[in-house]
């Protein structure tokens, strides 16, 4: 019953499509468990650069077969230009499955996303404006329309009218837009459903039989552990749980079922969008980080913000995860540098803090506590195994280990698929 939960430790971006393409031949099956068109994964196979959004990475591994959960939100304008791209260069898109029980973004959730964050002004969250939060919060607020919904006309309007009822009340009077008709909704989204249903199953129910016959399942969280709507830093987050939890929510499966939950933790740390980040660097220090890690989001195409590894972010992900391995990304991005400064506490109000605070006030007002940590200038994309990379970077590895809370199994030395220093195994 090999279950792995494989998700970000930080504030997402750290590189998980590459640690779930890396064990996509050893895996059955690959679970989208949360989020939707605003996570994206950049996987890179021989010369060939796969952006993908919404599909799980186990897509591009014909031995796996990739599932979309029931706790992602799916646009499925988004999801057939995805298919539709794969399908183009030679892509074998039919083992897909999708739960009947996701949810659809609606047009009227992506008009209701953009018009919400344009009017907060100063205040706005940094959304991606992809109707991901309004879609979450009408599936809450149970006027959420899903997909086993495109199977029944009558089902469908009734859902779609209820939840334009109050949205098209807020749009007129409140965002002097137009309302939004519900015929038309109606019409668009049954426009998808023949095409849809080759890929519509009950996903809960394949998944644990596929547990039960010792398959090996891998779950794919996106976004990031500081990303968490309940465990990240609130209320710069995303609309769901990208911690290990969302996966049993998200995929359908008992807790007990998982046996290992890996945490992909990049060299340094980046985030996009609004927010506290308390190791941000705003000299030429983060430009380099920024233009030699190619730090720019798959899916939003903005700059990352850029700064130093942040341990107390790591051993936080490592206590809310339950961890048990890390994936080490980019660490070839870190080449050059004479001296590598690590974040190992924060002091906060003139106090030393090693654990990450609980306030949203304290932790905005966190100051970082650097450790130098000496570097390295030798090339190591060419490293096969943990001795072949220069000491300096054996003993950074060792230090964020050891700050970290987790073993690190593996290290990413290149944007490449092979370019991976496997430790341990993950299987």
């Amino acid at each position: 019953m090999p279950a792995l939960v494989l998700l970000g430790a930080q504030w997402g971006d750290e590189g998980k499509g590459k640690a779930t393409d890396l064990l996509g031949g050893s895996v059955d099956y690959v679970v989208r468990y949360q989020g939707g068109n605003n996570a994206g994964h950049t996987v890179v196979v021989g010369d060939q650069k796969y952006a993908l959004h919404l599909l799980p990475s186990g897509i591009l591994t014909p031995e796996c077969t990739p599932v979309i959960g029931n706790g992602v939100v799916v646009d499925p304008s988004v999801l057939f230009s995805e298919l539709n791209g794969l399908g183009e260069r030679g892509v074998d898109t039919s083992k897909l499955l999708i739960s009947g029980n996701a949810h659809i973004i609606t047009p009227y959730n992506v008009t209701v996303d953009k018009v919400t964050e344009r009017f907060l002004g100063k205040r706005k969250i940094g959304t991606t404006g992809r109707g991901i939060g309004p879609t979450y919060a009408d599936k809450i607020n149970r006027v959420g329309i899903r997909i086993q919904d495109l199977y029944d006309e009558s089902i469908l309007t009734q859902k779609v009218e209820a939840a334009l009822d109050v949205k098209n009340q807020l749009l007129t009077k409140l965002y002097n837009r137009r309302a939004i008709e519900a015929g038309q909704v109606v019409e668009e989204l049954l426009t998808y459903a023949d095409r849809l249903k080759p890929y519509v199953a009950d996903t809960t129910l394949i998944l644990n039989d596929a547990l039960d016959d010792d398959k090996v399942v891998l779950f794919e969280g996106g976004q990031g552990t500081l990303l968490d709507i309940d465990h990240g830093t609130y209320p710069f987050v995303t609309s769901s749980n990208p911690t290990a939890g969302g996966a049993c929510t998200g995929a359908g499966v008992g807790p007990t079922k998982i046996s290992r939950v890996i945490g992909i933790l990049k060299a340094y740390t980046t985030r996009v969008g609004a927010g506290p980040f308390p190791t941000e660097l705003f000299d030429e220090d983060g430009e380099a980080l920024r233009r030699i890690g190619g730090e720019r989001g798959v899916t939003t195409g903005r700059d990352r913000r850029c700064g130093w590894f942040d341990a107390v972010i790591a051993r936080y992900a490592t206590r809310v995860n339950g961890l048990t391995d890390f994936f080490l990304t980019k660490l070839d991005v870190l080449t050059g540098w004479e001296e590598i400064p690590v974040c190992v506490a924060y002091e906060i109000d003139g106090k030393r803090v090693e654990e990450l605070p609980y306030s949203q006030t304290d932790f905005h007002h966190a100051k970082p506590v650097y450790e130098n940590l000496p570097g390295w200038s030798e090339d190591i994309t060419k490293a096969k195994t943990f001795e072949d990379l220069p000491k300096n970077a054996q003993a950074y590895v060792k230090a964020l280990e050891d700050m970290s809370g987790a073993p690190i199994s593996a290290i990413g030395v290149g944007p490449g698929r092979d370019e991976t220093i496997e430790i341990n195994s993950f299987i």
